[in-house]
């Protein structure tokens, strides 16, 4: 078998030179180069500029300065994501990074809320809602923001932090990182693929200018398109659009009027959701919508109604299917990014799957040839993410009291995958939560959507009747308070900006 010498990345963007720095970094010192194609020809999607907390450990893996790395891309720094008017409107909830209380006697605290709310709401007494046992939730109301603890045992060890940054800017940084690093960078427009006659394997790509690249292995980072999983080796698409049929998307820019806060947040609107992504130096905001309920113009209309600043651009107009490729990695060819499919940012998942697209990659790298063993669980581990993020996405979409609108109508009483029915089955008879050693979102998260939209299970644990009411409640008290102490010592976002990043931030 032939080893794998040369890697010929397909598209730039923040899915190419993610693949780019990831695969530089991490295989540096083999006989293995990089070379990386793109055409200024050709833009890049670049609507996702909210991310989840393993952006960290990849920034880190790749050999980034944290600061360095937030002035470059007018970072900001998150602790979760506000959901307004999913379950019912006028209410809002917070999905953040990190913890709800902890458990009590061996009972997860969710199942003490559970019971603490229904013993209240059965003597008329008042109680806390569930975001006040939570530091990251807390500190993102309060605006404020400090990084986590590094002692276990402390109440600041519970939460985590992610980043909301422009992506073109992200991407710019990672291409001068890569380069820096040995990966060569070529512009041309790709207008034919070679594949080897007797088993369709990609031997090279041919530019508009007659040049043709050679490569081993290539990546197609070629966004929707899929010019070499899809147009060459047609891997097939699963749609998921009757499970979650927004198909359109409408982002435009807008000049920031208050100091930049520490979440994203999404906001349900008549045909679909809003997006709303504080940077440094800007707003980011999106409407994600489905073509069926609402027109293009419209979509527009609305979204530019409610910017919070004057915008800074036209509304752009994106168009996408829900779903993923049935095979992301085929023959010599590994799809990463939109090129492997897409689930809309309900919840800043879009980098996170180039992500593990590139870490899985690489714990399978293909050093000696192309084992169908390595495709086949690369394919098993990318479907599981997909497959789970989408659960959990149209968990959203699903758990609403809505009836204001067609569109909620149909969320509300639409089909469902089978793996999410089962999930909620479990949660409304007693509060399980489903837990699975693989895809990204645990217990905590899913906590956060059930009880934030109103999802209320008929019981609790019977393992709770062993642990004493009065006892709890005290701890939960505790709890409360101390998180409140804490986020009242903890800085303002903006000013943790100035300090730490050396960020120009609104004061």
């Amino acid at each position: 078998m032939t080893p794998v010498r040369k890697i010929v990345i397909v598209g730039g963007g923040t899915a190419g030179w993610m693949s780019a720095a990831g695969l530089a970094a991490i295989l540096k010192g083999l006989p293995v180069s990089i070379q990386l194609i793109e055409s200024a020809e050709i833009g890049t999607v670049g609507v996702g500029e909210a991310t989840v907390p393993h952006i960290r450990d990849f920034n880190a893996r790749v050999g980034l300065d944290e600061a360095d790395f937030m002035r470059r891309t007018q970072a900001t720094y998150k602790l979760g994501i506000e959901f307004r008017d999913w379950g019912e409107k006028g209410q809002s909830y917070i999905h953040p990074f990190g913890t709800f209380g902890h458990s009590i006697g061996g009972v997860h605290f969710h199942q003490h809320w559970l019971r603490a709310r229904a013993q209240a709401l059965a003597t008329g007494r008042p109680f806390d809602a569930l975001e006040r046992y939570s530091l990251p939730v807390m500190a993102a109301r309060a605006g404020k923001f400090a990084p986590p603890a590094s002692d276990p045992r402390s109440l600041g060890s519970t939460y985590n932090y992610a980043f909301q940054f422009d992506a073109a800017l992200y991407a710019l940084y990672l291409r001068d990182h890569a380069q820096a690093r040995g990966v060569t960078r070529t512009e041309g427009k790709i207008v034919a693929v070679d594949q080897r006659p007797e088993d369709g394997f990609v031997t090279a790509v041919v530019l508009e200018d007659g040049r043709r690249i050679e490569g081993d292995l290539f990546i197609d980072c070629s966004g929707f398109r899929g010019l070499l999983i899809e147009q060459t080796l047609q891997a097939g698409y699963d749609d998921w659009t009757r499970w979650l049929p927004c198909d359109r998307a409408v982002a435009v820019p807008c000049a920031s009027v208050e100091p930049p806060v520490p979440y994203t947040r999404a906001t349900a609107d008549d045909s679909g959701w809003r997006w709303r992504i504080p940077l440094q130096h800007r707003v980011g905001n999106g409407y994600v919508y489905c073509s069926s309920y609402i027109d293009d113009d419209e979509a527009a209309r609305v979204l530019l109604s409610k910017l919070d600043g004057q915008a800074q651009a036209d509304p752009r107009v994106l168009r996408f299917v829900t779903g993923r490729r049935r095979k992301a990695w085929l023959k010599n060819v590994v799809a990463i990014g939109l090129s492997s499919g897409f689930l809309e940012p309900l919840e800043s998942t879009s980098i996170h799957l180039i992500q593990v697209g590139i870490s899985t990659l690489l714990e399978l790298f293909p050093s000696q040839g192309f084992e169908a063993a390595d495709q086949d669980e690369y394919n098993r581990v990318m479907a599981l993410e997909f497959e789970r993020v989408r659960d959990f996405l149209v968990l959203h979409y699903h758990a609403t009291q809505r009836t204001d609108s067609a569109f909620w109508n149909d969320r509300r009483t639409g089909p469902i995958p089978d793996s999410l029915a089962y999930k909620m089955d479990l949660f409304r008879e007693r509060g399980t939560v489903v837990g699975y050693k693989d895809g990204f979102f645990k217990e905590p998260s899913w906590v956060a959507v059930y009880l934030g939209q109103n999802i209320m299970p008929e019981h609790w644990d019977p393992l709770l009747d062993a642990v004493d009411a009065e006892q709890a409640a005290k701890i939960m008290a505790g709890l409360s308070g101390e998180i409140s102490r804490v986020v009242e010592a903890m800085p303002r976002h903006e000013a943790f900006l100035r300090t730490a990043a050396g960020a120009g931030a609104a004061a």
